[in-house]
């Protein structure tokens, strides 16, 4: 069906939108689906105060302090979850006294902060800043970081993580299968020590202990392994006309999430069109961002290591100074992970304890609070 025109509104999506009016975009399956684009005389995000627990989120997950950070035998702690997916972070500081094997999920791990090594079944990879670490369920592993001041953000899921189908742009485009990197069987037949692994099933930790060290495969063939890609080999789509969608920078999908990576590209150069993310509902999916590096454009007050979570239901979009200020940046300069989710997201007892629970406030005008609400942190 063709769209229906009423009233004030601009013939193409984020491009000419009429003088005085602010564009939101309400559509379903995400950025996949059906949409309507609606022309409001305010901002959507121009609310005076919220009731009940629905509202958006920010969490400084800096002040995360998982017991890896400065235990060797500690684990991540989770801050976010739902059925599909589980979010956490690790701040592992020394190397793993264990090999790890989670049997509940597939994990994808985010490596925001830190340098060194990861052994595997297939053989050990290095990682630094930027690389996506893809451990399919039930791989065992362990960390082995060089630095002592780390920080990895771990995607669970029950699902495998793909990669997105390319379609009419081609299979080099948004990243080039041929930068992916894949490890080699380097097995350790010499440690004579017992080595334990330690097993999450049913989200408990059971042990098995060996006379050797597991990691004793000396060849592997199939379609089924670890891989990574970095950050700076994923090349984002662009339109110099028209701002795209969150969808057009899907790096991963997985039964019930979608993950997309922002990262620095010119500015749209059309002199109408929208230069910034423009204001949505989530009617289908919860939203997460954390926030990596750069100059985060689209809201006031960010910081690496930040993390928003943005509920279906209610707007979102850019700050009032981002509005401003769009015509005066030629690029962007971000480095950030998004997480669609299609089940509701809850907040979990540790991402309480380090949310701003007056984020939905840095909308209004003016944005800083002169005051921190008791039993609130403030980033």
């Amino acid at each position: 069906m063709y769209p229906l025109k009423k009233g004030k509104f601009a013939p193409q999506a984020h491009v000419g939108i009429p003088p005085g009016t602010y564009e939101e975009e309400h559509g379903r399956k995400g950025f996949y689906g059906k949409s309507a684009h609606l022309y409001h005389a305010h901002p959507p995000t121009g609310w005076i105060r919220f009731e009940g627990k629905l509202r958006p989120h920010l969490f400084d997950l800096n002040k995360l302090a998982p017991s890896d950070g400065h235990d060797a035998e500690g684990m991540p702690v989770a801050f976010l979850g739902n059925d599909d997916v589980r979010l956490y972070v690790s701040r592992r500081s020394q190397p793993m006294p264990f090999y790890y094997r989670n049997a509940d999920g597939d994990e994808l791990m985010f490596v925001h902060r830190g340098t060194g090594t990861i052994e595997t079944d297939f053989g050990p990879l290095r990682f630094e800043a930027g690389d996506y670490l893809v451990l399919p369920r039930a791989v065992t592993y362990r960390l082995i970081p060089e630095t002592r001041d780390n920080f990895f953000l771990i995607i669970q899921s029950r699902g495998e993580f793909e990669q997105p189908d390319k379609g009419l742009i081609g299979h080099h485009a948004l990243y080039d299968p041929g930068v992916i990197t894949t490890p080699e069987p380097a097995p350790h037949l010499d440690d004579n020590r017992e080595w334990e692994v330690r097993i999450k099933a049913d989200g408990e930790i059971s042990k098995v202990v060996y006379p050797f060290n597991p990691m004793d495969v000396v060849g592997w063939k199939g379609d089924l392994t670890v891989w990574k890609i970095n950050m700076r080999d994923i090349r984002p789509i662009m339109s110099h006309r028209a701002h795209l969608p969150p969808s057009a920078h899907t790096t991963f999908l997985t039964e019930g999430a979608v993950v997309c990576s922002f990262l620095p590209r010119p500015l749209e150069q059309d002199a109408e069109a929208l230069r910034v993310p423009f204001f949505h509902r989530n009617t289908d999916y919860d939203e997460f961002l954390f926030y990596h590096d750069g100059d985060f454009f689209s809201k006031d007050n960010i910081q690496p290591g930040y993390a928003t979570l943005h509920p279906r239901g209610i707007h979102h979009g850019p700050h009032p100074k981002a509005l401003a200020n769009q015509q005066r940046k030629s690029h962007t300069d971000e480095y950030a992970v998004m997480l669609d989710g299609l089940n509701p997201i809850r907040v979990l007892p540790a991402g309480e304890q380090v949310e701003w629970k007056e984020y939905w406030a840095s909308w209004t005008e003016p944005a800083p609070l002169t005051a921190e609400p008791e039993g609130a942190t403030t980033p």
